[in-house]
């Protein structure tokens, strides 16, 4: 039976996704920072564990747990991560390390931990949660967008790396999708504020565009779109690269590409056009 780690589990999309896959007949280990949030998951089958990507002692117990009970880890998916939003010139750096120690260093972290075991065993697949955020750049989203093209570059470099030993890796590009996410990046936007400051228009306008989109039944989609997403990679014979979550994401990024940046900051002016 098919074994696999999540991180991330407590809500939004490793829920969503921790809850299909247990569905679908495999093991599931749903984690998080507070097991307790993993009731739910627990009574719907899953095994749950106490996984904190910024520390390496609950990183090193969650794989070793798991690998001494089924002999070894089939599939990690690398779901946990949130946005920290404002301006460059305002956020305070300390909060962008604690970001790519969530978003980055954890990620990659556990890849480390999990490659050994999937090594030995000649398979093995590592599913990583970017973001249309990694292909493409919003004002007001510019840490968190580095740390989702971080995870691109890393995803890029290790399905190279790792493919001799018959191991895939694939990233996940959700656009955006109605979870707690977005109230947490409008809360991270609002901490690094400064109202009465030279980006007080700008972060209005952010405010008020990340708002009707994540409220907008065209452009967001729910975790369960995601869940499935990932299934899909999966249960498919050869993963591919990468998979862009939403009908809107996938016009973005296409529009990116063809747009080119100076155009696309064009298309940005008028979106952001209260700035």
């Amino acid at each position: 039976m098919t074994v696999a780690l999540i991180t991330g589990c407590s809500s939004g999309i490793g829920r969503a996704t921790a809850l299909r896959l247990a569905r679908r007949g495999m093991t599931v280990y749903a984690t998080a920072r507070r097991p307790e949030t993993l009731d739910e998951l627990a009574a719907a089958g899953c095994r749950t564990l106490a996984l904190d990507v910024t520390d390496e002692a609950s990183m090193r117990a969650a794989v070793t747990a798991i690998e001494k009970a089924h002999g070894g880890i089939d599939v990690l998916v690398n779901n946990a991560g949130y946005g920290e939003y404002g301006m460059i010139e305002e956020v305070s750096l300390d909060r962008v390390r604690t970001q790519f120690e969530t978003n980055v260093f954890g990620l990659a972290r556990l890849c480390q931990l999990v490659l050994p075991g999937m090594r030995a065993r000649g398979g093995g697949r590592i599913v990583n949660v970017g973001s249309m955020g990694g292909r493409l750049v919003f004002p007001g989203g510019g840490y968190y967008h580095a740390s989702k093209y971080a995870v691109e570059a890393m995803s890029d470099a290790l399905r190279f790396e790792v493919a001799p030993f018959g191991v895939q890796v694939s990233v996940i590009e959700p656009g955006l999708i109605r979870t707690g996410f977005g109230d947490t990046a409008a809360g991270t936007l609002a901490r690094a504020a400064d109202r009465t400051g030279p980006y007080a228009s700008l972060r209005a306008a952010v405010d008020a565009q990340m708002a009707a989109g994540y409220r907008s039944r065209l452009l967001a989609a729910p975790a369960e779109a995601v869940a499935a997403t990932v299934e899909r990679a999966v249960r498919a014979r050869r993963m591919r690269t990468r998979y862009v979550v939403t009908p809107a994401a996938k016009l973005l990024v296409h529009t990116r590409r063809l747009l080119g940046a100076r155009l696309f900051d064009g298309y940005l002016r008028l979106q952001f056009h209260g700035a």
